[in-house]
């Protein structure tokens, strides 16, 4: 995948647009990250129409690696709260391992996003923090 493709991708995903980033996934993947473990595209539009509804979200890429296999960034995502995200709704969430998160505060969290490729489509993908 060339940058140029996976900036398409990237800007699909940064306007929300769900159904449009996960067409670059293969009919069977997993996306790990602070949200947990998806595998479904039902799970993964589940979990960001909660997070965004609470929060905006960007991915903003430092460097970029690619291959036929693999796509492999560090990037920093930036967020901001527009809702409360508060303790009591993380707990009644399915991902308690979120972070609430106050209406205007801000953070910049740098990442470390590996896409396992195959056949041009995200196999896997795993968000670590740096």
């Amino acid at each position: 995948m060339t940058r140029e493709e996976f900036d398409v991708y990237l800007k699909k995903f940064n306007g929300r647009d769900y159904d449009g980033f996960l067409e670059y996934f293969a009919d069977d993947f997993e996306m790990i990250h602070v949200g947990g473990s998806f595998k479904t595209r039902e799970s993964v539009k589940k979990f960001y129409a909660f997070l965004h509804n609470y929060i905006k979200e960007s991915v903003i890429v430092d460097r970029f690696v690619s291959d036929e296999y693999n796509v492999v960034l560090e990037a920093r995502v930036q967020i901001e709260g527009v809702k409360e995200l508060t303790p009591e709704a993380v707990a009644a969430s399915d991902w308690p391992k979120l972070t609430p998160l106050k209406v205007g505060q801000k953070a910049l969290i740098p990442q470390f996003i590996h896409y396992h490729l195959e056949k041009g489509k995200f196999k896997k993908v795993v968000c670590a923090e740096l």
